[in-house]
């Protein structure tokens, strides 16, 4: 592939690929002027933001050749005068050469390059598509020549210098990660940097709004008025200032001394003065006539010193979206639903779209890696930057425990955080579904949706989707433990299944997961980052809604916390927003809002928009258990567990995305029926060549194996309650767990018929002490004592803003569009809205209800439903099994 062809989703000017490419010629014969005025440690700063081209490396000299060329062979395409014009748009002037240092060439990225063009072609009258087209062909014909970059100072020198004083640096670029990464490599400074923005971040703002500087000092601890920021353009400049941090201009790039000076606060000749500066043993004695840092800080009429606060404005593009008529669809949770819909609503260039996170990206910082190994799902479940963490209140039939329940609080969602197990649930549950008052969501509605997302590694069939986003995948691990599972079951007089999602759930069989190529396969990978680069769609991250906006009974709006700083965000006319925040957050805002229990919220003072008092109850969630043996042969993952193998496992990964990295472990499983008269699966089965202890917060002691064992169709149900009307403050959650007899009668018979499976034939060369519950505990009282103490979640909760028809006081939301029932405006897409939950995981099911809803979003007509015929055991009646 051609860099010009990999760069089409990156940044133009971003040439160089490879260290072998790359020519450094420092500039260090120039002459430089020295300082002699040190920054004391009073004034010196705790954090410098460096642009990278034009600051620390220059090639801006190429270019103006390859936009040169780039206009010459569109116009060739077109057969039309149109370069002056593709010109003017991209801030390069033809006659000087001479590239606008507030342009699209000097800060933006090629998505923000080739969006620019293509106004310039639809406006000589060629068609979206055509443009996009001629525009893709002229970027691979036009890769800029240049292989090398020149250093403009002692880049190494001053990092090294900077962190001997303790001052933490970051790299503020438009240019791609990978690039970046590689420039910092070559330029041997990699360890030095402490964080870094790049323009194909999701979290990414481009220049000079504040926001990248802004995030880049609440990720290093560090007040803006403690802060400078070198760049060699006025966007640069301009995003120090609004930021409220000191800006330095260095004649090294784009921007002119004349042009600089107007706005930033020193003007330097290179970043070596920088170095000048901070220690003047760097340099001679001479005092220049330009003054120290701290002087021009208190001179310049905008001036500050360090520590002292600077305003600055806060007025966002979703404010001024607000001038414009708003957005189209602001969508509230970039999680499973959520990423899922930003990228079909925003499919039409017509819909304004702006999906508000509360949580990070997934991508951007050095240990993202532990979202995308597979293996490395607990360090996620253990990290509060990407998980609310919830806990339950105490649970009266579970010795007054609190439950954790992680929730993803993530661009992807719990799906960023999950095992990557890929279920369905039963067809019968959809059935069920249509019974309980949600109308067209039989399975036969249902299953084309779940085809439509899925493109699966073994091809498709007509339960199967072959060219949809999410990618799934079979498990394929060799290890002998799997096969003795799916052999016991076998044994135990159970079906084998060939597809827990296609024809047949019930049996024994290998699991899908949602992995591709090694990596977890995220909403925010499948949907979200290939819609990030349509200009329509604009993505908000650490974005906490606080309320939404209402005109009378029509939601107009959000009101969101960001940074620190409150903001606002207003839909157009006819324009919709949509909660896809789960079944805590969800029904959590709407009562926020006023929407909701009408007691409970006046108890809190809270005004009463709508009185819906199914908001937040109908809570229902799996209970599993964990049935564990020790192993008498080293096959399990305790082995890779020690430092040694930990480190082997995760350099294979990281180069090759294979080996044990590459699985979530969970790669056989099954479902089978607790008892005879029950018509499909009502118990699960995990199995994992491992001991989980405390939700993988404990690690293991010794090789051993297990099942994660609970029951499917819980009669148990529960409540979220607010605790207070300030959105930060976590709801009580009260699920109310094993409060009915018949789920205490099924979870005890899931653990005797796991403790019958593990006793067969198939696991005699590898069982051996059964570890939990333990070779004493076979009563039923003793089995109920033991599921009191160690049974938990399956971290599927749901069903707090049930869908149904108007007749259901408690159902929430319209089940034909999502509305939320007396309320204009306002709909929730997310596994709140399940009349009931299904038996099996959530995300996959909670992928197609988005799918599904984006059509009737949009308007657009439902896909035509399917005559998949499904198993049903001739003897369910009078069998278990």
């Amino acid at each position: 592939m051609s860099l010009m062809s990999y760069l089409l989703q990156r940044r133009a000017p971003a040439f160089m690929r490879t260290a072998n490419r790359i020519t450094l010629l420092s500039h260090q014969h120039r002459h430089h002027r020295h300082h002699s005025t040190q920054l004391a440690d009073s004034s010196r700063p705790s954090l410098i933001i460096f642009d990278k081209d034009g600051t620390l490396i220059s090639f801006h000299s190429a270019w103006t050749s390859w936009i040169e060329r780039c206009a010459s062979h569109i116009e060739s395409m077109v057969k039309m005068k149109i370069s002056g014009k593709i010109f003017e748009g991209v801030g390069y002037f033809q006659e000087s050469k001479q590239v606008d240092e507030m342009g699209l060439l000097a800060c933006s990225t090629i998505p923000q390059i080739k969006n620019k063009i293509a106004e310039v072609l639809r406006a000589e009258g060629i068609q979206l598509s055509e443009a996009n087209s001629i525009i893709d062909n002229c970027l691979i014909k036009t890769e800029i020549e240049n292989n090398f970059f020149l250093t403009v100072g002692d880049v190494g020198g001053l990092f090294a210098k900077l962190k001997e004083f303790g001052v933490k640096i970051a790299i503020c670029t438009a240019d791609n990660r990978e690039v970046t990464l590689e420039t910092l490599k070559v330029l041997n400074v990699t360890h030095l940097v402490d964080h870094i923005v790049c323009g194909d971040d999701i979290e990414n703002v481009p220049k000079p709004n504040p926001e990248n500087a802004l995030n880049i000092c609440s990720r290093l601890d560090v007040p803006p008025n403690r802060t400078i920021v070198v760049g060699d353009t006025l966007a640069d400049i301009r995003m120090g200032n609004s930021a409220g941090c000191l800006s330095i201009g260095v004649l090294t790039g784009v921007g002119s001394k004349a042009t600089l000076s107007k706005e930033a606060h020193l003007i330097l000749d290179s970043i070596d003065d920088l170095m000048n500066l901070a220690d003047p043993k760097s340099g001679s004695s001479d005092v220049d006539d330009r003054q120290s840092i701290r002087f021009r800080y208190h001179q310049q009429q905008n001036s500050l010193a360090f520590g002292q606060k600077r305003s600055y404005s806060t007025r966002t593009v979703s404010e001024e979206k607000r001038k414009d008529g708003g957005y189209r669809f602001i969508i509230i949770g970039g999680g499973s639903a959520g990423c899922v819909l930003a990228n079909r609503l925003s499919a039409d260039e017509n819909n304004q779209v702006l999906l508000l996170e509360a949580g990070p990206a997934d991508t951007g910082r050095w240990d993202d890696w532990k979202i995308h190994m597979p293996a490395a799902l607990t360090h996620n479940l253990m990290d509060k930057r990407y998980n609310w963490y919830y806990e339950t209140e105490p649970q009266d039939h579970l010795n007054n425990r609190k439950l954790y329940w992680p929730r993803g609080r993530v661009l992807g969602g719990s799906s960023s955080l999950n095992a990557m197990v890929y279920v369905r649930g039963h067809a019968f549950d959809y059935d069920r579904w249509v019974d309980e008052g949600a109308k067209g969501w039989s399975y036969s509605q249902v299953l084309p949706y779940f085809r439509k997302a899925e493109t699966r590694a073994k091809g498709p069939d007509e339960y199967r989707g072959g060219d949809g986003p999410l990618h799934v995948s079979t498990g394929s691990s060799n290890n002998p433990l799997f096969q003795a599972f799916l052999e016991a079951g076998a044994e135990a007089g159970y079906p084998k299944t060939s597809d827990m999602n296609g024809y047949q759930q019930e049996g024994f069989g290998k699991m899908d997961m949602t992995i591709h190529q090694g990596k977890r396969w995220s909403t925010a990978s499948a949907y979200l980052r290939p819609a990030l680069k349509r200009p329509n769609l604009h993505t908000q991250v650490s974005a906490l809604v606080h309320r939404l906006i209402f005109q009378g009974t029509r939601a107009i709006g959000v009101e969101f916390e960001q940074k620190g700083v409150m903001k606002k965000a207003f839909v157009d006319n006819g324009g919709d927003v949509i909660l896809s925040g789960g079944a805590i957050n969800s029904p959590q805002l709407l009562m926020c809002s006023g929407i909701g229990n009408g007691d409970q919220l006046k108890a809190l003072d809270i005004p009463v928009i709508s009185h819906l008092p199914g908001v937040g109850a109908n809570l229902q969630d799996h209970m599993e258990v964990y049935v564990q043996y020790e192993c008498t042969q080293p096959l399990t993952l305790f082995s890779a567990t020690k430092s040694f193998a930990m480190a082997k496992i995760g350099i294979e990964w990281l180069l090759l995305k294979t080996g044990q990295g590459a699985s979530s472990h969970l790669e056989a499983g099954a479902f089978f029926r607790s008892r005879a008269g029950v018509k499909h699966p009502d118990i699960q089965l995990h199995f994992l060549p491992s001991a989980v202890l405390d939700h993988g917060r404990v690690m293991p002691d010794r090789h051993s194996f297990q099942v994660h064992v609970g029951t499917m169709r819980p009669t148990s149900r529960g409540f979220i309650k607010l605790k207070s009307k300030d959105p930060r403050i976590a709801p009580s959650i009260e699920p109310n767990l094993l409060s009915t007899e018949e789920d205490r009668r099924d979870l005890r018979e899931s653990v005797k018929l796991s403790i019958e499976l593990f006793n067969q034939k198939a696991f005699e060369n590898f069982r051996g002490k059964e570890l939990r519950p333990g070779e004493d505990i076979r009563s039923d009282e003793d089995i109920d004592e033991f599921l009191r103490k160690y049974a938990e979640s399956a971290y599927h909760p749901s069903c707090t803003c049930k869908m149904g028809n108007e007749q259901d006081p408690f159902a929430v939301v319209n089940a034909e569009n999502g509305n939320v029932f007396g309320i204009d405006g306002l709909k929730v897409v997310d596994a709140s809205i399940m009349p009931s939950v299904v038996s099996g995981n959530l995300n996959a099911p909670t992928i197609m209800m988005a799918e599904k809803m984006a059509d009737a979003i949009l308007g657009n007509e439902m896909l035509p439903p399917s005559n998949a015929p499904v198993y049903v055991p001739d003897n369910w009646m009078t069998s278990q099994r």
